[in-house]
C-alpha cells in the first residue's frame, strides 16, 4: 500500500513513524513554513500541489492508494482540496482530526467564528493581550490599539502598532505560561481552538489566573471519515 499523509502536525509525524515501521510505503507532504519540521522516515515532500487538479494528478501519477489528511485543524483550504482531489481520483481519504479543547469550570471563553471577528473584539476585552494565533494571522490585528505579546520561534518585525515578541518553541506547561502572563501583565489570551496537549498550558494558565480567553473557533471540515487518534488512523488502514 502506498500512503500519502498530508502532515505538519505532531499527530502526522507520529503516524508516519508508526506506519513506516510497519512496512508501508509512506509519503509525508509538508506545506507552509518547514524550517523546524522534524526529519521523518519514509519519503518527505515539501511544497504545495497546485490546487485540486494538481493534487489529483499527483495521486494518479504516484499511484497513491490512501490519503490521510493529518493537517492542522485550521488548514481549511488544504483539507478542502484533499476532499475534492480524492473524490476525483477515487482514492479513499481519512481525516485525522486533533481532539478539540472543552471548557472546564473556571474557564472564561469568548468564542468567535474567525480571526476578523476576534480582531474586531479584542480592544473591548483587554488592554494587554497574549496573541497566540500563528504568524500568518497576526496581520488581522494590525489596526488594534491593544498592546500585544507575541511568541514566535524567531524574532521578526510585525505589522502591529504596539507589541513585544518573545521567542520559544513548545510545548509549554501551565506553570511556565502563568509566569509569562504575570511578567507581562497580560489580561487577555487570544488563541485558536487548535486542541491537543502541546499548547494547552496557556489555556490552563488563563483559567488559574482568572483571565478571559478570546477563542477563534475551527473552520468547518469537509465531509468524510474522521478519527481523533493515531491508533484509530492505523486501525482504519488495517481494515482496508
Amino acid at each position: 500500500m502506498k500512503l500519502l499523509i498530508l502532515g505538519g502536525t505532531t499527530e502526522a509525524a507520529r503516524l508516519a513513524r508508526a506506519l513506516v515501521g510497519s512496512g508501508l510505503d509512506v509519503i509525508t507532504s509538508l506545506a507552509g513554513r518547514t524550517d523546524n519540521a522534524p526529519v521523518l522516515p519514509g519519503t518527505m515532500r515539501v511544497g504545495g500541489f497546485g490546487g485540486v487538479e494538481g493534487l489529483a494528478e499527483y495521486l494518479t501519477a504516484h499511484a497513491i492508494d490512501r490519503v490521510i489528511d493529518a493537517t492542522h485543524p485550521f488548514a481549511a483550504r488544504i483539507s478542502a482540496h484533499a476532499a475534492q482531489a480524492c473524490t476525483q481520483s477515487g482514492v479513499p481519504r481519512l481525516m485525522l482530526v486533533r481532539p478539540a479543547w472543552h471548557k472546564q469550570e473556571g474557564d472564561d471563553w469568548v468564542e468567535v467564528a474567525d480571526m476578523d471577528q476576534a480582531a474586531g473584539m479584542v480592544a473591548d476585552l483587554g488592554r494587554r493581550a497574549f496573541l497566540t494565533v500563528g504568524i500568518g494571522e497576526v496581520a488581522a490585528f494590525a489596526g488594534s490599539p491593544v498592546w500585544f505579546l507575541v511568541r514566535l520561534i524567531a524574532d521578526q518585525t510585525l505589522p502591529l502598532a504596539d507589541y513585544r515578541v518573545i521567542t520559544g518553541k513548545g510545548p509549554f506547561d501551565a506553570q511556565a505560561e502563568q509566569q509569562v502572563m504575570r511578567a507581562h501583565d497580560i489580561d487577555l489570551l487570544v488563541t485558536k481552538a487548535s486542541g491537543g496537549a502541546a499548547t494547552y498550558g496557556k489555556i490552563a494558565a488563563a483559567r488559574e489566573l482568572g483571565l478571559r480567553v478570546l477563542m477563534v473557533q475551527r473552520p468547518v471540515l469537509p465531509e468524510g471519515e474522521q478519527v481523533n487518534t493515531v491508533e484509530a488512523g492505523m486501525a482504519w488502514l488495517q481494515k482496508r
